[in-house]
């Protein structure tokens, strides 16, 4: 209903302004008023910085590996292979398989080490198995950092299969023995001094980052920078990559109004860690801190609750991007209600491919609308047979119908097949689309959906759709919507 304001004066056409390619669009699960957010916390790596994954996880898979050698484990043949494995899979740690499931935790597809297990043994499998990743049976697969982790976990099962390792009773011994060497990879320093002398190797910049973070604080949003990375690592990684495209005479420093390192998340967003203030940025010398942060500053650790205190906001206010569904994601909004947004840099290539597919889609779907329309006629022609057979005479005539439409069922599905064969490996050959499990959501995206109040491919992507944009949830569809349109 109009309030009889009148408006003059000339207003921009929508072709005026810039307009996301479809794989750069930021995706609503719930509702978000862009203009409500008072601070916009933001992850480091894989978020504000990508990386050329291969490189970055072929490092740190071979740091990794010479970890694993020095326990004596054979594991010198071992090679990466980026296009191995997606995120979104989870470990099974008992039966030594990855398993691609739906949302309702129904196994589509699986491997055993790194051979693919063909359907009759997947089904034999997990007929009866649900994924709960509450389960410590469990790992689930959250971010690109586990692309190493499973490439060295599916080729030390496929060694411990031929000749049982020592000291090991499984699998999940094998997970151990993976996560441990990671663990010390990130923590003995060599990887990040490799990336740290020749970052251009690793690092996929891009220049639209640092305008979107402007656009936000002359909105009058405080910006954090808040990651798990520590200070040394942090500062000469923003510096190369960021400052090259701020305004003369500034720096990455000036677009956060704090900076917080070694945060130690999920446990910064659950816990009270005590907090220290850099007092010596050259020496990474600290400080502890006792009072309200201050704008400017550098600070190690802490939690959230002081955050939300120094800024006096609460709840819904503040938003938070990151990469990982878990550690940056899930205990945000469950413990601090934040909202939050997921950066998943795979969505362009999932989505340029599903554009390219489109037509082949169209015609996929045009033909299971066809064998729905089939298979519904064989299931009366069975029973009209049935009946038959019972008596009423219509037997004879029911089954050379049904002959007939066996057949047509038959020619439908051998056009259906490649069509749906190229569907299932959009995104990547082994494991198909992140979002997508056959026709179900993934169980990647149903944690997304759960979870992430906003997705999108990168941090650039909010510059779309401005400080003060309204992101609307899609209507959700629902198994008989299609009854009511005919």
């Amino acid at each position: 209903m109009s309030d009889g304001t009148q408006y003059s004066g000339d207003v921009p056409a929508e072709a005026d302004f810039p307009v996301a390619p479809p794989e750069r669009g930021v995706f609503a699960n719930r509702t978000l008023n862009l203009r409500s957010i008072q601070a916009v916390g933001y992850d480091m790596d894989y978020t504000l910085i990508h990386y050329k994954v291969e490189a970055w996880e072929e490092a740190a898979f071979r740091h990794a590996r010479a970890n694993l050698a020095d326990l004596g484990l054979p594991v010198e043949p071992f090679r990466f292979d980026p296009e191995a494995f997606t995120i979104g899979l989870t470990f099974d740690l008992e039966a030594g398989n990855l398993l691609k499931a739906t949302r309702f935790g129904y196994v589509v597809r699986a491997s055993h080490g790194t051979r693919m297990l063909p359907f009759e043994e997947q089904r034999r499998r997990y007929t009866e198995t649900i994924v709960e990743l509450s389960e410590p049976r469990f790992e689930f697969m959250n971010t690109l950092f586990e692309l190493s982790r499973a490439s060295l976990w599916c080729q030390l099962i496929d060694t411990h299969d031929r000749s049982p390792i020592h000291g090991v009773s499984g699998y999940g011994d094998l997970y151990r023995l993976v996560d441990k060497a990671l663990a010390d990879t990130h923590l003995d320093g060599a990887l990040k001094a490799e990336i740290l002398a020749d970052p251009d190797r690793f690092i996929d910049p891009d220049p639209d980052v640092v305008q979107t973070l402007i656009d936000q604080r002359s909105a009058g949003k405080n910006l954090l920078l808040i990651t798990n990375s520590d200070w040394a690592y942090t500062q000469q990684m923003m510096a190369h990559t960021v400052d090259p495209y701020c305004p003369p005479g500034k720096s990455w420093r000036d677009l956060f109004d704090i900076v917080i390192v070694s945060a130690n998340k999920p446990r910064f967003f659950q816990g009270s860690n005590p907090i220290y203030r850099v007092v010596d940025e050259e020496r990474s010398l600290l400080a502890p801190h006792r009072a309200l942060l201050e704008a400017g500053s550098v600070y190690f650790g802490g939690n959230a609750r002081i955050v939300e205190e120094s800024l006096g906001l609460s709840g819904s206010q503040p938003l938070y991007v990151g990469d990982h569904l878990f550690g940056d994601v899930l205990v945000t909004k469950d413990v601090l209600r934040w909202r939050t947004a997921l950066i998943a840099r795979e969505l362009e290539a999932e989505i340029r491919a599903a554009i390219t597919f489109a037509d082949h889609q169209r015609e996929l779907e045009a033909l299971m609308s066809d064998k729905v329309a089939i298979d519904r006629r064989q299931a009366h022609l069975r029973l009209a047979v049935q009946h038959g057979s019972n008596g009423s005479g219509r037997g004879s005539s029911m089954r050379r119908e049904l002959d007939l439409v066996s057949n047509r069922a038959l020619a439908l599905d051998e056009r259906i097949a490649p069509l749906a064969a190229e569907a299932s490996t959009l995104g990547n050959p082994n494991w198909g689309p992140l979002m997508r499990a056959g026709n179900d959501k993934s169980l990647f995206a149903r944690q997304v959906e759960r979870y992430a109040d906003v997705y999108t491919s990168r941090v650039s992507n909010l510059r779309y759709e401005t400080p003060f944009g309204y992101l609307r949830a899609a209507r959700g569809s629902l198994p008989h919507d299609g009854a009511s349109t005919g």
